[in-house]
């Protein structure tokens, strides 16, 4: 069982705690606006645990943040607690690439008496603040920030509308999927030399009205005036970003390695 009232309070959650539609958007915008999407344990060289007691010591007490497999694993523990309908499904992303992808990213279903809704914390800076209702062809703004589902055959694919247009992030479909089912993809994400989370270092995190993203050395600032990025120099400079943008505190000298070598 997680502790729900630490949970609450790591992302600062004083709201309503039955299950229904109200009580999941507000927890997924806590969520997805409190805890990073971040790769830095892959760069540290440590594992990435997806069973619940290890989730809930990083996620939770350490307050540290992790990518979809961990976001979404801990999110659907919780809303099961709570008394939530939870799927758990994969999905493939289309997100910056022209080719087909294995299904490496992790969603979740809720079902209400009035039908399912997607719900994703675990997407980084571009991913969804809130549920969203599944259905296809109908927009679903999210304060600055709008989002799309349509079919593909038996596929539902996800698209944001980014400042360049919209652009579709991952495909999906329904089929459930058990823990077991998320470990191949999670060694893969994590160790293997395709990966992009063994070459570089990513945390995200979105806003009501702007998005915090930092590649590397590279952090980018994207709202409705544009894109902004600054390149920090020195490793003061990457610890100082990471703990006062990000609220994620590493000791000095800590040291990001990806493949190939220090991030730089």
């Amino acid at each position: 069982m997680i502790d729900l009232d630490d949970y609450f309070g790591r992302i600062h959650y004083t709201g309503e705690t039955r299950p229904g539609l109200d009580t999941l958007r507000a927890l997924h915008f806590a969520h997805a606006t409190h805890i990073p999407f971040e790769n830095l344990d892959v760069l540290l060289g440590r594992p990435i645990l997806l069973d619940l007691e290890s989730l809930e010591a990083k996620l939770v007490r350490a307050k540290r943040g992790g990518y979809c497999f961990e976001q979404n694993a801990l999110f659907a523990a919780v809303l099961e607690q709570m008394g939530f309908r939870v799927t758990r499904l994969a999905a493939r992303v289309r997100m910056n690439s022209t080719r087909v992808l294995p299904r490496t990213h992790m969603l979740l279903k809720v079902d209400f008496e009035d039908g399912p809704w997607i719900a994703d914390v675990g997407f980084g800076g571009w991913g969804l603040l809130e549920p969203i209702p599944l259905v296809a062809d109908r927009d679903a703004k999210q304060h600055a920030w709008t989002y799309r589902l349509r079919r593909e055959g038996d596929q539902w694919v996800l698209s944001g509308l980014l400042p360049v247009g919209w652009q579709e992030l991952y495909a999906f479909d329904l089929e459930p999927q058990l823990a077991v089912d998320y470990e191949p993809a999670n060694h893969f994400c994590s160790t293997h030399p395709q990966s992009r989370f063994v070459h570089t270092l990513t945390v995200q995190l979105p806003a009501t009205d702007s998005r915090h993203i930092l590649r590397n050395r590279d952090l980018i600032t994207v709202n409705a005036r544009g894109e902004r990025t600054e390149t920090l120099v020195g490793d003061e400079a990457l610890l100082r970003v990471l703990a006062e943008r990000f609220s994620l505190e590493f000791p000095e000298g800590a040291v990001f390695r990806a493949a190939g070598g220090v991030v730089r």
